[in-house]
């Protein structure tokens, strides 16, 4: 018979450690795996802060590099002849550009804490323009208040903010009529919101029935106006920081539009440059904004996701602060 008494087996302290050291191995793997993820996510939190703010700063950027411009040079000479008897909206006066820092009111849009609304202390600011290249006028006749396009067709409608412009003046009018069969827009006073105070085009603004009558010869240009609020509101979505860049602009027939432009942006901090000045100041220390022609944009963004930055007041959201300076391109030489 065989004898079994020279087999032995491990023994408890073996046991022992060959347990422990299995166990700082997994614990080993586990570390790196979660190390891993969490650089990951940093990695990708980044990604959106970084995504984020050049898509917050290409948007923005294309209306302040607009703003100001009528379609001609007209050394700021412009007729406004939108009525303001029954109040002025936001848009309604022309000055292209205009900032308010976080103490001033802006008066696009409102600050509060309800969805969309400004938050209180942030930097806001209001542009002004024209609509792609515009269109040429083909005959203009300032007794009918009537002007005919030299195209084949435009989409204009009735209730429009439209601008006009050659080297002399430019003027701001609301279309009350449109024949899409002739191209021909009128500018006729009317019932329409705000509505025209005057037909008359001519610089200065005169206000009454006939106004100040001007006509604009062939190859004026004609344009839809643009304009547009920029500023940081509440998106009420705590999970992803609460606030965003909103955009609140001026379509069709001068309805007025908001825009969630991108989340995660917390702050906005604005400030300009004057023609001859060589400082940045802010809104509130601004001379005269028809000489501004530069303007410096530092926006703070924070990431969508949590934990993952061990700042805990943001809930370790990742942050970041960019710096962008945009320049009025009609206002430099």
């Amino acid at each position: 018979m065989r004898s079994w008494s020279h087999i032995r087996g491990f023994t408890l302290i073996e046991l022992m450690v060959s347990m422990v050291l299995g166990l700082v191995i997994v614990g080993g793997a586990t570390g790196v795996i979660l190390a891993n993820k969490q650089s990951y996510r940093t990695n990708e939190a980044l990604s959106q802060v970084q995504e984020g703010a050049r898509t917050a700063f290409e948007l923005l950027a294309r209306d302040v590099r607009e703003a100001g411009i009528t379609g001609c040079d007209s050394s700021g000479r412009v007729a406004n002849v939108l009525d303001t008897t029954s109040g002025t909206v936001w848009w309604q006066t022309w000055y292209g550009i205009a900032g308010y820092d976080g103490t001033e009111v802006d008066p696009a849009v409102a600050v509060g804490t309800s969805t969309a609304e400004r938050v209180t202390g942030t930097d806001a600011i209001i542009l002004q323009g024209i609509q792609g290249t515009g269109l040429s006028v083909e005959t203009h006749d300032p007794v009918g208040a009537s002007i005919k396009l030299n195209a084949l067709s435009a989409s204009i409608q009735q209730g429009d903010v439209m601008m006009v412009c050659n080297f002399d003046h430019a003027a701001m009018f609301q279309v009350s009529g449109y024949n899409s069969s002739t191209v021909t827009l009128l500018h006729r006073t009317g019932s329409l919101t705000p509505g025209n105070c005057s037909q008359g085009l001519g610089y200065p603004t005169l206000c009454s029935s006939g106004g100040n009558a001007y006509a604009f010869g062939p190859n004026s240009q004609v344009g839809r106006m643009a304009a547009s609020a920029w500023y940081v509101g509440n998106n009420n979505r705590a999970t992803e920081g609460g606030r965003s860049l909103y955009r609140r602009r001026m379509g069709a027939a001068a309805a007025v539009i908001t825009e969630e432009v991108v989340a995660g942006v917390t702050n906005m901090e604005l400030t300009y440059r004057e023609q001859g000045v060589n400082e940045f100041r802010d809104a509130e220390n601004v001379v005269n904004w028809a000489n501004v022609n530069a303007v410096m944009v530092v926006l703070t963004v924070q990431s969508v996701d949590q934990r993952v930055s061990t700042d805990l007041v943001n809930d370790g959201r990742l942050e970041r602060r960019f710096t962008n300076i945009v320049t009025l391109r009609n206002r430099v030489p």
